[in-house]
């Protein structure tokens, strides 16, 4: 496979990523996009009414908005770690390679 052919496939993977994340913006209207933590907390809630969970958190985010933040900030760290190390593997692997 040439070099451009690459290149092309690169460009596709990356529009098909971008519309697997902006489709359900689009397509679905009126949708909730909740998260799953109050999906779970209602399902518990419906099938024992009298649970009392057993752990409280120690840091309660002031607002929605300082919750996501936090969430990307935490998804984009382990994307990044992974990220690096993937980089790692390849380079030494090519590394090897170029000795050989």
């Amino acid at each position: 496979m040439n070099q451009s052919n690459k290149s092309l496939n690169n460009w596709f993977l990356i529009l098909a990523v971008l519309a697997l994340g902006i489709a359900p913006l689009i397509l679905v209207r009126g949708g909730k996009f909740g998260g799953s933590d109050d999906k779970a907390k209602a399902a518990i809630t419906e099938i024992q009414p009298e649970y009392k969970p057993w752990f409280q958190s120690p840091f309660v985010p002031a607002s929605g908005e300082i919750a996501s933040l936090l969430f990307a900030s935490q998804a984009a760290l382990g994307a990044g770690v992974v990220g690096y190390a993937i980089g790692i593997y390849k380079g030494r692997s090519e590394q090897k390679r170029r000795k050989e």
